[in-house]
């Protein structure tokens, strides 16, 4: 399954949360694809990030702002009057969110509140689709795949405000998008569910790689705090390329596809913690390393959690095509391209969706 760029061409395409580590890396496809992009998100949450060094803002109209401020994001909503809108906007971190969770609620539920009231009021939206979390289910430590029917929760603050924004959106689907058919300009929305992901220009705060990146600048280990965790890592393009062919089928076929779907890596790519730890310093050679320090997991974080993404393969024709070991090999060549100072980032970027468009 590609993601076909006449399709894209010249659509006009609302991003929250572009400047953020997946978000820089939709727009920048999106930029590809020749869609005409907007976004909306506050100022990049790291120094460096992807979109700053991809020179992401160099191809769509970029908004610096708050999706907290309503009145703010329906003024950029209603100026900019979308098609298709991919709600990518949130405080993303677990950890964080046990520190933050005013914070974290405020941004993951009431700011999805903002976007979907923002739509209600602007003619002329197809389709929206609302980017939550595997973290939203209620985590029984299953071996087997959560589906999209099975229960929402969430034991702290940041993934159980991703079990309330799936709550939000059916209840707006139900609510207020209700037609029978499509052609009555009825606004299609679906919510997303991914699981890890891995790329080039992650310098997220408490996640592996970029804290294996950190520690390769001070010349120090990387410190891991829960190596036995069963995570379903996937390269960031993957998810993508899932979110681009819902938002296409919601455009052009509707309410037949306005409800929840996973896009989660292959069953033989949920591995521990040490185990990808240990592929990322083998890749970068002497220069890394880890250890493994269980007193720093001061906050209960899941131990296994893994998705069934059967409904997305039998409807949607996607399913995962890059192995985690060519995901991790990408990911490690992309650091050190930044690292060498010798390449165009955003160029290199781009070369990149292009090897994982092809395969």
């Amino acid at each position: 399954m590609v993601v076909k760029t006449e399709f894209w061409r010249t659509k006009r395409v609302f991003v929250t949360g572009h400047t953020g580590f997946k978000g820089a890396w939709l727009s920048l496809w999106l930029e590809k694809l020749g869609a005409k992009v907007t976004g909306y998100a506050l100022a990049p949450p790291s120094k460096p990030n992807l979109f700053e060094v991809a020179n992401i803002a160099e191809g769509m109209t970029s908004i610096i702002a708050d999706i907290g401020d309503y009145h703010a994001l329906r003024a950029a909503v209603d100026q900019a009057r979308p098609e298709i809108i991919i709600h990518m906007a949130a405080q993303s971190l677990v950890r964080f969110s046990y520190a933050n969770p005013i914070e974290t609620y405020a941004t993951n539920v009431l700011g999805t509140v903002h976007l979907l009231e923002s739509v209600r009021h602007t003619p002329g939206i197809k389709a929206v689709l609302n980017v939550t979390s595997d973290k939203c289910y209620e985590n029984r430590e299953w071996v087997w795949g959560y589906r999209e029917d099975d229960p929402m929760g969430g034991y702290d603050p940041y993934s159980s405000s991703k079990g309330c924004a799936e709550l939000v959106t059916a209840a707006y689907r139900r609510s207020y998008f209700t037609h029978t058919t499509h052609s009555e300009n009825t606004i299609a929305l679906a919510s997303v569910r991914a699981g890890n992901v891995i790329g080039g220009g992650d310098w997220g705060q408490d996640r592996l790689i970029p804290d294996i990146i950190r520690a390769i600048e001070s010349g120090q280990k990387a410190v891991i705090r829960n190596p036995e965790a069963v995570r379903p890592w996937q390269h960031v393009l993957e998810p993508l390329s899932g979110y681009l062919r819902l938002a296409q089928a919601l455009y052009e076929e509707g309410l037949a596809f306005s409800e929840a779907w996973n896009f989660g890596p292959r069953d033989d790519d949920a591995q521990p913690v040490a185990w990808l730890a240990e592929k990322v310093t083998h890749l970068w050679g002497n220069r890394a390393a880890y250890c493994t320090d269980p007193a720093t997991a001061d906050r209960h974080e899941a131990n296994y959690l893994k998705l069934d993404c059967s409904k997305a393969r039998a409807r949607l024709k996607w399913q995962p095509r890059m192995s985690l070991d060519r995901a991790l090999e990408m990911t490690v060549a992309w650091y050190e391209a930044y690292f060498s100072g010798k390449q165009d980032m955003r160029a290199l970027s781009l070369a990149q969706i292009a090897e994982y468009d092809a395969i």
